[in-house]
């Protein structure tokens, strides 16, 4: 069964459903849009190099939440409106895109910025044997404020136990989180550098 699940059933459903996703949240888009316009904070969309399934390099689009001048601290980078998105994990949305073209799932381990390739040893590599997720166990289990040797644990334990019954549960897991509009510390997360 894990392996039709895999090979066959999640990929439908994945695309499947990112296709319906797309076209309900086009009016969101186009309020967030206009939001975008009075901030003046543009482009609308970030794009980052991420790494996907098999170590394969492809785009990552989510939408912009800090300003674009990248000389400036973090935190004076913030604005009202990405601050917004970030804390209602709305900034994701985008990543719809990415699952329509196969190149994420809506669960699996979250995909990592391509520069942290290098410093993954063997047994982390094998959070690459599937797609990555828009969510997934490790940010229903701590998410930031776990260290990511525990999150490495966590998606590891994802690639080796996936199933129906355990991307339900994280399906769950994920809605309860947002319902919570939990505090977003993402920016203050320590850099992976590598296993010590």
């Amino acid at each position: 069964m894990p392996g039709i699940y895999m090979s066959f059933i999640k990929p439908v459903l994945d695309r499947s459903a990112a296709a319906v996703g797309i076209i309900l949240i086009l009016p969101l888009f186009l309020v967030v849009a206009l939001a975008f316009l009075l901030t003046r904070q543009f482009p609308m969309i970030f794009k980052q190099q991420r790494t996907g399934m098999d170590g394969k390099p492809f785009k990552l689009y989510k939408l912009r939440t800090l300003a674009t001048d990248a000389s400036l601290p973090l935190p004076e980078r913030k604005f009202w409106l990405g601050n917004f998105l970030r804390t209602t994990s709305l900034d994701e949305l985008p990543q719809l895109w990415n699952v329509l073209l196969g190149e994420m799932s809506f669960i699996g381990p979250r995909p990592m910025p391509i520069e942290y390739g290098p410093l993954f040893s063997a047994a982390q590599m094998k959070r690459f044997d599937v797609l990555p997720g828009i969510t997934g166990w490790a940010q229903v289990n701590g998410r930031h404020s776990i260290s990511w040797h525990e999150k490495f644990a966590l998606d590891n334990y994802y690639v080796k136990h996936i199933s129906a019954g355990l991307d339900l549960l994280i399906l769950f897991r994920t809605i309860m989180l947002l319902l919570s509009f939990k505090k977003d510390v993402s920016l203050t997360e320590e850099p992976f550098k590598g296993t010590q």
